[in-house]
């Protein structure tokens, strides 16, 4: 640690971390020392490094009975100071990338480039209009709710001491009585077909193979060798399976020469293209008579993979137990993944949700988000309206959420309301961090700076920015007005429960394919644990649109097509797996005998 220290240089303009500056400056000056104690001339900043809780058990008398204080303990707690001013980009490292001057984060023309920003984000540049606005929203959502309330049978506001908001559980859609059929007679036509013909033939259509150029000037393989060999790499890293065993069967590659084009062809920007090749290959080739128009909303969603743990990025899942990573889902309403992303077990699933709704690079417009408990905060719901989305999450702990009023001084206003309704929102700090607030945004649209590193800034601690204030009192009146609709509208939460089916759907499907090393992605490298993320992606949605095709040539036929009813279409979906084999072919031969010796 203290060779990393003296590499590191770190900065702050803000004189309130001080403190943690001139206690680094003294872990520096007793690098090699081994004395116990800093000597009585030493000035040790307490105030500002050390909690006052933990000040006096710090200090332990020395040899001669003076009150000292223990270096190693006085270390810890200064690299802890450390630790929480550098999340949230107080103090700042030179030369880094996530941890760079936050100034950097921002576009630097900015105050120039001001009025076409605001334009982009089709805000006013007025912070008063915007806030008119907003106050319109809540009084007419607040007031929709309020009368509506008496007369809205599934839910109920008890007269507990702090509001008690009760929702009642919602009706099972029928079951579609003609869909087991479809499945049955697409597993009629299509027997067995094997998990790689659907990545080649998925490949023969779209093409997605010309997205994987070499790191090289020339390549000495021919289009039809190397596009075998990508493929074979793709369905092993996909499927799990590995490189060895997708070359075993004669006449197969070698393995060498699929490793060359592993590490030569295969980066993730290349696997990327390719994914949103296919998602575009599926939106233009949809039958609107079978799925609808096009949709504009999506769900998004993580689940857990075991990996090997011998990295910084696999963590030990709280909730769900083991080791693992998480991946993060964005599925829009026919099971179609246009995003998925790699992160650790206890990070933040706002950031990525955000991340995924900015650069998915498909063609589908975004409006709609849908997302369970984990992936919205009141950070989430400023940044969502900021860019333009609405975020649309199903919460768990219905019972527990708050109404804020849009103006002071109307404490009789919604007598339906009363014991769940809160404070005003501080308009006063959205006013003067208005600018701010849009700056950030625009940060988020350009790409300057990702999600996490943004929201890492805004972190829940006692040195709040003074922005993060402000969007967290816009979060609070954008989640009150999403609150009013999902409570008044059953319709609404339908949508977002039917949504979220959506990605649960998906990841059901996904130890269907990433079937080998019994799911664990087998590799402490983060480059290897992202291509094999991806390659899954790619694997999944190629599965998706060979079966979009397939029902619709089964839907070609009228009488087929007369027998779909209303609930069909609904729960139609394009991933079902029940004709196809992962595996490979099984073989069996009774005339076929193992060369083996006489017992």
């Amino acid at each position: 640690m203290p060779q990393l220290l003296s590499v590191l240089e770190f900065h702050s303009t803000n004189d309130q971390h001080q403190p943690v500056m001139e206690a680094l400056d003294l872990i520096q000056t007793y690098t090699g020392s081994k004395q116990r104690f800093y000597g009585s001339e030493d000035t040790v900043p307490l105030d500002g490094v050390v909690p006052k809780e933990w000040q006096e058990p710090l200090l332990e008398p020395d040899t001669k009975g003076q009150p000292r204080v223990n270096r190693i303990n006085y270390e810890m707690h200064t690299l802890h100071a450390l630790r929480e001013r550098v999340r949230c980009k107080e103090i700042w490292v030179s030369g880094a990338q996530r941890y760079r001057n936050p100034d950097d984060d921002l576009p630097a023309d900015f105050a120039a480039q001001r009025l076409p920003y605001y334009q982009a984000l089709n805000k006013p540049v007025d912070p008063d209009t915007f806030i008119t606005g907003l106050q319109h929203q809540m009084q007419q959502a607040l007031q929709t709710l309020d009368v509506g309330m008496p007369h809205n049978p599934s839910v109920k506001i008890l007269q507990r001491p702090q509001g008690w908001i009760r929702v009642a559980k919602m009706e099972r859609h029928p079951d579609p009585p003609n869909l087991a059929g479809l499945k049955a007679e697409i597993t009629r036509r299509w027997p067995l077909t094997g998990l790689l013909d659907v990545l080649k033939e998925t490949d023969l259509r779209v093409g997605f193979t010309q997205h994987f150029t070499g790191t090289g000037m020339r390549s000495a393989l021919d289009d039809e060798t190397l596009q075998r060999r990508l493929l074979l790499c793709l369905f092993g890293l996909g499927s799990n399976t590995g490189l060895k065993r997708v070359c075993a069967t004669p006449p197969g590659e070698q393995y060498h020469d699929l490793l060359y084009v592993r590490r030569r062809y295969l980066h993730p920007d290349a696997l990327r293209n390719a994914i949103a090749e296919v998602v575009n290959a599926i939106f233009r080739s949809r039958a609107s008579h079978i799925w609808g128009e096009g949709t504009t909303a999506c769900a998004s969603d993580a689940k857990q993979f075991g990996a090997w743990d011998q990295n910084l990025l696999t963590e030990w899942h709280m909730r769900y137990g083991g080791r693992g990573v998480m991946i993060y889902w964005h599925v829009e309403k026919h099971a179609t993944c246009i995003y998925s992303q790699l992160k650790t077990c206890s990070s933040s699933e706002v950031a990525f949700m955000l991340e995924g709704l900015l650069r998915h690079g498909t063609e589908m417009e975004v409006e709609k988000n849908y997302v369970d408990t984990g992936g919205q905060s009141e950070v989430g719901f400023a940044f969502c309206h900021l860019l333009g989305f609405h975020l649309l999450p199903r919460l768990k702990g219905i019972h527990r959420q708050k109404l804020y009023r849009p103006i002071a001084g109307q404490a009789d206003a919604y007598p339906h309301l009363q014991t769940i309704l809160e404070r005003p929102i501080r308009w006063d700090l959205i006013r003067q961090q208005y600018d701010q607030m849009i700056k950030y945004a625009t940060a988020l649209r350009l790409g300057t700076a990702d999600a996490e590193t943004i929201l890492k800034r805004f972190t829940r601690s006692q040195f709040q920015h003074p922005t993060y204030r402000a969007i967290v009192e816009l979060g609070k009146a954008i989640k009150t007005v999403f609150l009013c609709q999902y409570l008044h509208e059953e319709a609404l939460r339908h949508e977002i429960n039917d949504g979220l089916q959506v990605v649960e759907n998906w990841n059901s499907a996904n130890d269907f394919i990433f079937f080998g090393k019994g799911g664990e992605i087998a590799t402490n490298r983060f480059e290897d644990q992202e291509l094999a993320m991806l390659s899954l992606h790619l694997l999944q949605i190629s599965l998706v649109y060979i079966n979009t095709l397939m029902i619709q040539q089964v839907l070609a036929d009228r009488g087929w097509l007369e027998r779909m009813a209303p609930d069909d279409l609904r729960a139609l979906t394009p991933l079902i797996y029940a004709h196809i084999n992962p595996y490979g072919r099984f073989e069996l031969d009774m005339r076929k005998r193992l060369h083996l010796e006489a017992a």
